[in-house]
């Protein structure tokens, strides 16, 4: 007997710090897109590829949609999640659990001229501790569109993220799987390393240093034995420069050391890595330096 099967692209979007990416990789079941308690963290569309025993769910991770900012990296950020409606089968919207703010509606209003189904899935339900709260929410929440399903779920905690990739299988179109079994995303290693150590960065700064860094990838070898990975961290003023080192080169050291071990896991041998950190006034609200960097 023959098995139908089915494939296609299912998108994330949602305000910024809203659980995107936390979702994505509870999805995956690997690290793939980074993490911190920041908004604007992702700042750029990454697939992260699921297969089930009947389906090839293909999730596309995107940066918040937002209002603040003016800089050309917001336009950027914007544009990226928008772009993705273009050609995807399946739309997620992701919302915290008894919030709603103006972004989350400034995305409402973005899909809807989305032609596919779209679900609502309801993030941070477990920090509810009276669920008779939640059921008035969702009932609230399904009254803003027609979704197809609302799953309220818990991305950090993994609670109903089956019910979710179940209710978007069911969604996608027939069709033969649209990558190999084994893999997990379309990114490439050398793209991860740079995102893994602007992701031990941004969370070691905290508020120190939001959005004026950026890290690029100058050189990425397999030797014989290990990894040898070469980063920049660019940053915007001089005065940043001494912030991300740190006293006595402290912060730059503990972000190095916390990336290496993130990479060395994900790439299963050693890794050598140096970083730099270099002055690239005003990058962020420069089109042509943010395409140089690769966004």
């Amino acid at each position: 007997m023959t098995v139908t099967t089915r494939a296609g692209y299912a998108a994330l979007l949602g305000r910024p710090n809203v659980g995107k990416s936390t979702l994505l990789n509870r999805l995956i079941g690997q690290k793939i897109s980074i993490t911190a308690p920041k908004p604007q963290t992702t700042r750029h569309v990454i697939l992260g590829i699921q297969t089930l025993p009947e389906a090839q769910i293909v999730y596309v991770d995107t940066p918040g949609l937002h209002r603040q900012g003016r800089r050309a990296m917001n336009r950027y950020l914007n544009r990226a999640a928008a772009s993705v409606l273009g050609y995807v089968d399946v739309a997620v919207l992701l919302i915290e659990a008894l919030r709603w703010t103006e972004e989350d509606g400034d995305v409402v209003q973005r899909l809807a001229t989305f032609p596919g189904p779209v679900v609502l899935a309801v993030n941070k339900a477990d920090r509810i501790a009276d669920k008779a709260r939640l059921l008035p929410f969702l009932q609230a929440m399904a009254g803003r569109r027609l979704f197809v399903d609302v799953v309220p779920l818990s991305a950090l905690k993994g609670d109903n993220v089956v019910a979710l990739e179940q209710v978007i299988a069911r969604l996608l179109p027939v069709s033969d799987f649209l990558f190999p079994a084994d893999q997990m995303t379309t990114a490439s290693e050398r793209f991860l390393a740079a995102e893994l150590i602007r992701e031990k960065l941004t969370r070691l700064l905290r508020e120190e240093l939001p959005y004026a860094l950026t890290v690029e990838i100058e050189r990425f070898a397999e030797e014989e034995r290990l990894t040898r990975i070469h980063a920049v961290i660019w940053v915007e003023r001089a005065g940043q420069k001494g912030i991300v080192i740190g006293e006595k080169g402290a912060t730059l050291r503990e972000a190095g050391r916390q990336a290496r071990q993130d990479l060395e896991r994900l790439l299963g041998r050693p890794v050598f890595l140096e970083t730099w950190v270099k002055v690239r006034e005003g990058w962020s609200d420069d089109e042509r330096a943010l395409r140089s960097l690769g966004y």
